[in-house]
């Protein structure tokens, strides 16, 4: 696993992060983005900045296996100026990064700190994973999961601890469920019962306003968060 250059820190994190910087300082909100592959995280990132940028100090680290694909995308959209998106790469099955050894994402969120501080929120993308995907909490104080209709509305279905257990589930790309036959009433009915009260929305990014339910429940979070009241 490496950032720019090789890290060795082997040891498992499980405990929550800690919400204050060495200093004594609020560190920034870390809301972890996961899901499967296609199922449009990078997309999700880079709505969520364009529409964020202007009233959050925020920054982006993403995940990928072996390249940087997603934060050479994110440069190219210049959703963020170049310097508050960094990349890890994992070298390794996504999830290692993001909940088993979470050293290298660690480093890469303490370093946009130190760089660009006070920050605001910093979302962590992990690459492309499966329906077991989660964050470790030493990483992430909220997570994010991501799921399409094109990849089969019985998808909610199926469950695993990623639909079931995230802060928030997005079901994207809605606009394609014509195209694909799937139903979004079925979806919707079955991410009800498998996410019982975890609040979940379905979105479209290819609408103006696509991101809006995503973006009202990050602001509640960091809304929360300045409150000191845990969602």
């Amino acid at each position: 696993m490496h950032l720019d250059h090789p890290v060795t820190m082997p040891q498992r994190h499980i405990h929550s992060a800690d919400p204050q910087r060495p200093d004594g300082s609020r560190r920034a909100l870390r809301i972890g983005v996961g899901g499967p592959v296609g199922s449009g995280k990078t997309a999700t990132v880079a709505a969520l900045c364009r529409t964020l940028r202007d009233r959050l100090s925020l920054a982006v680290v993403t995940n990928d296996i072996y390249t940087q694909e997603d934060a050479a995308f994110l440069r190219r959209e210049a959703v963020l100026p170049p310097e508050r998106i960094t990349a890890v790469e994992t070298g390794a099955c996504p999830h290692t990064a993001i909940r088993d050894d979470i050293s290298a994402n660690l480093e890469a969120v303490e370093q946009l700190e130190q760089a660009l501080t006070p920050l605001d929120l910093i979302l962590i993308e992990s690459g492309g994973d499966n329906l077991t995907a989660t964050f470790s909490r030493g990483l992430a104080d909220a997570q994010v999961f991501v799921i399409d209709v094109a990849s089969g509305d019985d998808i909610p279905r199926k469950g695993g601890p990623g639909i079931t257990t995230a802060d928030l589930l997005v079901v994207n790309k809605t606009d394609l469920a014509p195209y694909v036959g799937a139903d979004l009433d079925t979806m919707r009915a079955d991410t009800r019962r498998q996410r019982k009260d975890l609040p979940f929305v379905f979105t479209s990014l290819t609408s103006d306003d696509g991101i809006k339910p995503v973006v009202d429940w990050v602001t509640e979070c960091l809304a929360a968060r300045r409150t000191g009241v845990t969602r």
